[in-house]
């Protein structure tokens, strides 16, 4: 099992962190890819398979931590390259709310 459960959009309210510079305030950490639930079902192959595919944005992935319960809002392609390349653990920016 790679994630904690799949899950489909975001059962949290609204954090107000659109930009990247609004997710840079908070230092990144380690977390394991079993304690995650998605917010997304797919993945778009060209994000996974891209050399350049963290260029123009975060380095780390965004978790929302809600209701004791991790959500990964953006960085699926990540935490899927991080799973194929047999790690559990995955470097994220987490919003505790």
């Amino acid at each position: 099992m790679i994630f904690k459960r799949v899950g489909e959009g975001r059962p949290y309210p609204d954090h107000g962190l659109t930009s990247t510079k609004d997710w840079s305030q908070i230092a990144p950490r380690q977390i394991r890819l079993n304690e995650l639930v998605t917010t997304k079902r797919t993945l778009d192959l060209d994000n996974l398979l891209t050399d350049d595919s963290t260029f123009y944005g975060d380095l780390f992935a965004h978790v929302v931590q809600y209701e004791g319960t991790m959500y990964l809002e953006d960085g699926l392609h990540r935490a899927v390259r991080a799973a194929l390349q047999q790690r559990t653990i995955l470097h994220a920016r987490v919003l505790e709310l």
